[in-house]
């Protein structure tokens, strides 16, 4: 269980606004934070990390203090037990993928889980290959399986997966599932590609306005049908008097169409409702 309860004032575009948090996420749950740039979705996971320190609060990780700003507690990174993978990879360009994940290992005795994790994320024909020769998947990867080498109980994820085409991003999309489900790690994702499975944070001028599913987060529930689907847009192109709006939904892509009058206000990136009678 984590306890969250923390202020920090954040310097944005809109001004200094305060980002408030007081929240409580279960052991093994797999939270996505949504917003707009700004918002506070990274300051949140650096402080958690301990990358970054609340300006007053708290957050208890599983009955461990590691921040009170009152009692002035604040555990330093390395003691947080917890896996951060960036958007940039951060990979070491000088060692190959074995190495890069033989030095992530906190207990040089556990050598085995190299050649485990290895197997587990399906990159052992890339031990020897360094990071310049991999392609945007294999390095986020790599990043990932590197992460897992800490044994990590808390997985945070800052957009990992958003410099990546779709057909890549909803295969690693999966993999991140699978690995959530496998090490049994509460994992904590900021994406603008949200799973149906994910519960939803939304988070807007530094407060969380909206807590549940995508369809409770995203939907209008004014909308009827027979089905109703949060679906992401690819792709948007004319075709005579239509648009072809090309939207990833529950792992498929699916082509819709839409007059202009209906598309005007949608831009590829945008997250909208699909629903029919």
């Amino acid at each position: 269980m984590i306890k969250i309860d923390i202020k920090k004032p954040l310097f944005t575009s809109d001004g200094v606004i305060d980002l408030t948090i007081n929240k409580e996420i279960k052991q093994g749950e797999f939270i996505t934070l949504f917003g707009k740039s700004g918002s506070g979705k990274t300051t949140l996971l650096r402080i958690l990390a301990g990358l970054e320190t609340p300006q007053s609060g708290k957050i208890i990780v599983n009955n461990e203090t590691w921040f009170d700003s009152s009692k002035k507690i604040n555990l330093i990174p390395q003691k947080r037990n917890i896996g951060f993978v960036f958007q940039d990879y951060t990979l070491f360009p000088n060692m190959s993928v074995k190495q890069n994940l033989q030095f992530a290992l906190k207990n040089k005795k556990e050598i085995h889980r190299v050649s485990e994790i290895l197997e587990i994320m399906e990159i052992e024909n890339l031990s020897n290959t360094k990071p310049q020769s991999l392609s945007g998947g294999q390095k986020q990867r790599v990043a990932l399986a590197r992460t897992l080498m800490t044994n990590p109980k808390i997985l945070l994820l800052d957009e990992p997966l958003s410099a990546l085409d779709s057909t890549m991003r909803l295969k690693l999309q999966e993999e991140l599932s699978f690995i959530h489900k496998k090490f049994d790690i509460t994992s904590i994702l900021v994406s603008h590609d949200i799973s149906e499975v994910f519960r939803v944070f939304e988070i807007s001028l530094g407060k969380i306005i909206k807590d549940g599913n995508p369809s409770e987060v995203f939907s209008n529930q004014n909308i009827s049908g027979k089905f109703k689907m949060v679906a992401e847009i690819l792709d948007i192109r004319k075709s005579d008097i239509l648009y072809i709006v090309e939207v990833l939904a529950n792992n498929e892509i699916i082509k819709v169409t839409a007059v202009e009058n209906e598309i005007k206000e949608l831009k590829i990136g945008d997250k909208l409702l699909l629903s029919s009678k």
